[in-house]
């Protein structure tokens, strides 16, 4: 792959606004940075909410970082006229704006898609929100495990589990990864366009509809019930702890039977075919478990990876930052702020045409204000310094 790489980032010379909080639209143009956008972070004077989430290093986030990196701040007070109007001002010298706010807010503050892409008829503007800029549930306030609740999502997760009769706590945000995610694919979608047609457009992102799309088979499920249960994959006990077996073609079953010599899971009659295995699943769990309960982890995982069946050690998260698979495949980066350098995750992709790579530095609030504006919008110290004391950048700003 590396052969074929340049030293031009693919989206170079592409600039983005982000106006987003939080976690999902950060995400969305974080991963916009790593491809080479420059992306500048308006934030307010006391900065993004995430900056105060933990784990805190020295009072830095590493959450925020994971975010952030790469970005440049601007700290503007967005209730100040002459804050809003260096936003326009660089919004015609932008090529991209990020923002998921509840619908009507950016409107209220003038910044809305109508009013900017009279500014700049080439801008594509990304609205990420709970339930989408239209319809009837447009307004509601509207977190990732709100829709994880109404979208179907927890209660298809405590079917799987077999042992609930309440769908269980979570604090994963999943809705937020894939608004990020579809985000970032739209907006990549609408460059192309633009590329063609040279305008731009408005994209609506709905945490909603990210869950409902991650529920593949459950609504189509809802609409043709099927009688027999489906296959859901858990733990199996082994010696030290639990690991997971997903024997799902018939060559897995076969070679899952070889390696752990049971004559009683290839001889059942309800293990004989696909639909057989998928609708007795716990029971043949509960047939494989009597060889696993016998041998450490270890020595599972060793033969089952040797016969070909699909397999895993259930591991905490931090496992991951010493897997040396990841660590060879480059899956982190490192990045700093004040606080020091600590890992990253990098996107999930690799491009043969490319280096991508999470950017190392994560902004201090405002800490490019100077350099942006002077660049962008060719603005003199003096300038800038007469906008600090009318207040376009909050009180706390230097």
């Amino acid at each position: 792959m590396q052969e074929q790489q340049t030293t031009t980032p693919p989206l170079e010379g592409v600039r983005v606004l982000d106006f987003s909080i939080m976690l999902a639209g950060p995400y969305c143009a974080r991963l916009l940075a790593d491809v080479g956008a420059e992306v500048i972070k308006i934030e307010p004077p006391e900065g993004d909410d995430m900056r105060l989430r933990t784990p805190l290093r020295d009072g830095h986030s590493a959450y925020f970082g994971q975010l952030n990196a790469g970005k440049r701040s601007l700290a503007l007070d967005l209730k100040s006229p002459e804050a809003i109007q260096l936003v326009r001002e660089l919004v015609a010298e932008t090529d991209i704006v990020v923002e998921n706010f509840r619908p009507g807010v950016m409107d209220r503050l003038g910044l809305g898609y109508e009013t900017l892409r009279t500014i700049n008829p080439r801008l594509i503007y990304c609205s990420i929100s709970g339930y989408g800029q239209s319809g009837p549930a447009a307004e509601r306030a509207a977190y990732a495990m709100i829709v994880h609740a109404e979208s179907g999502f927890d209660r298809s997760l405590m079917r799987y589990a077999g042992d609930r009769d309440r769908p269980a706590a979570g604090a994963i945000f999943v809705a937020d990864v894939l608004g990020g995610i579809f985000g970032y694919s739209a907006i990549q979608t609408a460059l192309v366009q633009r590329a063609r047609t040279g305008v731009g457009q408005r994209i609506d992102v709905a945490l909603m509809d990210c869950m409902l799309n991650l529920l593949v088979y459950e609504l189509q499920e809802a609409q043709f019930p099927i009688r027999a249960p489906r296959a859901a994959y858990g733990p199996v006990r082994a010696l030290d702890g639990d690991i997971l077996i997903a024997p799902i073609t018939p060559r897995n079953f076969a070679a899952l039977c070889e390696v752990t010599g049971q004559r009683e899971l290839a001889e059942d009659a309800r293990f004989k075919t696909v639909p057989g295995r998928g609708a007795n699943w716990g029971a043949m769990m509960q047939v494989i478990e009597t060889w696993t309960e016998q041998h450490t982890v270890r020595d599972c995982m060793a033969a089952l990876d040797r016969a070909g069946v699909p397999c895993a050690e259930y591991r905490d998260p931090g496992a991951a930052l010493t897997d040396p698979h990841l660590l060879q495949r480059g899956a982190f980066a490192t990045i700093a702020d004040e606080a020091g350098e600590f890992m990253g995750v990098n996107a999930p992709w690799k491009m043969s045409g490319a280096q991508i790579s999470m950017q190392r530095d994560i902004p201090g609030i405002g800490a490019h204000r100077d350099e942006v504006l002077s660049r962008v919008l060719g603005l003199s110290a003096e300038t800038i310094a007469g906008l600090t004391q009318v207040g376009a950048f909050g009180r706390t700003s230097p």
